[in-house]
């Protein structure tokens, strides 16, 4: 089941639906809507401390060098047209930073979203006109570009996500809370996180940091000791809306493919399945007779999905196990392609290196027989059904 930033009611989700500080003003819009504004601020030098074994860039290094291709993002949206009183405005304020001499900018899809005219601003007044040329909410990346001059700009370097290590030292170059270019280092705290993209689907694999990334980071870099970017600086655990030490990146290796697409095609299509999946743990498997020790519940089968098609069953009665609710009398994926899966990240990941029409063999214990299904994967929807 998706993993849900905000639990019990007690903690905030500080950075998913605001990027950055928003605030509402009013104002006359033009026809286009809504306007985005990038802006590359100039910060004070940062101190020059390396990291404590001494390997890669010192942290001021990476800032001086780096931090020149991080922008503000500065996002105006029209939130309702008043007959008397005219157009009223939010404004909110995230990050991003620059990847190719072309003027792409990534950032993040929630920070520009339904954003019409663009227009971005590098160190001092200069205005150019930009445009967004691709969102994927799934993973909320967002693709900006702009028409500058090859060597005006400064491109951060891509590194690899997937041969991150817990405890490995990053740095977070953004803007919080609206603030000139700003630099935070810590390690990853974490690995395989899930968080829960914009239009509520889980984005898996994700990197957990404790480098304070606050209000304003969203959109901006994660990076290794060697100034590579890892990550893109997406969301925040805090039960006050403030950073607590708890981030998370969407890692780099997931976001080359998404802007790949979208530079290719402007778009981002993912494969879907159509269920909803729990992992059987130790804890369920003590209490409660299953026809599998091991696998992935199907919890829920939605209707008219490639899941449907295949013949998945989902759940049909809840039980709760140490605090926790388990929807069982489904399918148990025991195995996908011929490979075991053991938990709802595995199928998850599975289905997310897939494209639209592909093939896969999904072997299931229904009660006391196992059962392999074809299910023909179909096209994500806006949103999870149902």
């Amino acid at each position: 089941m998706t993993s849900n930033l905000v639990r019990a009611g007690s903690f905030a989700l500080a950075a998913l639906l605001g990027g950055g500080v928003a605030v509402g003003v009013g104002a006359v819009v033009s026809e286009g809507g809504t306007t985005t504004v990038v802006r590359e601020v100039q910060g004070s030098s940062a101190a020059a401390t390396s990291f404590e074994d001494g390997q890669g860039k010192s942290i001021g290094d990476i800032y001086d060098q780096e931090g020149r291709g991080v922008v503000q993002v500065l996002s105006t949206s029209v939130v309702s047209d008043d007959p008397f009183f005219g157009a009223q405005e939010s404004r909110s304020s995230g990050s991003g930073f620059v990847i190719d001499k072309a003027g792409r900018i990534v950032t993040n899809y929630h920070v520009v979203q339904d954003a019409e005219n663009v227009q971005v601003s590098f160190s001092g007044e200069d205005n150019v006109d930009a445009r967004v040329i691709g969102v994927d909410p799934s993973t909320d990346i967002a693709v900006l570009q702009i028409d500058a001059q090859a060597r005006a700009l400064v491109t951060l370097p891509l590194g690899e996500s997937d041969t991150v290590r817990v405890g490995d030292a990053v740095v977070a170059i953004g803007n919080p809370f609206g603030l000139e270019r700003s630099v935070t280092a810590g390690i990853v705290s974490a690995l395989q996180r899930e968080i829960t993209a914009p239009n509520g689907f889980a984005i898996d694999e994700v990197i957990q940091t404790d480098a304070a990334i606050n209000h304003g980071n969203s959109g901006g870099p994660l990076l290794n000791a060697d100034g590579q970017v890892i990550g893109v600086n997406a969301q925040i655990e805090s039960e006050t809306g403030g950073n607590v030490g708890v981030g998370f990146a969407i890692p780099i290796n997931t976001v080359k493919e998404v802007v790949s697409q979208i530079i290719e095609s402007g778009k981002v299509e993912h494969a879907y399945m159509g269920i909803e999946m729990q992992t059987i743990d130790s804890d369920l498997t003590e209490q409660v007779r299953l026809p599998a020790e091991s696998g992935v519940l199907v919890a829920r089968v939605v209707p008219g999905s490639p899941a449907d098609e295949a013949g998945l069953e989902g759940g049909s009665r809840n039980v709760v196990v140490d605090g926790e609710s388990y929807t069982l009398g489904g399918d148990i994926i025991t195995a996908i392609d011929g490979e075991p899966v053991e938990s709802a990240e595995e199928v998850r990941s599975v289905v997310n290196d897939k494209e639209p029409g592909d093939e896969l063999e999904v072997e299931v214990r229904r009660e006391d027989s196992t059962e392999t299904l074809t299910l023909t994967l179909g096209r994500r929807p806006a949103t999870p059904a149902g």
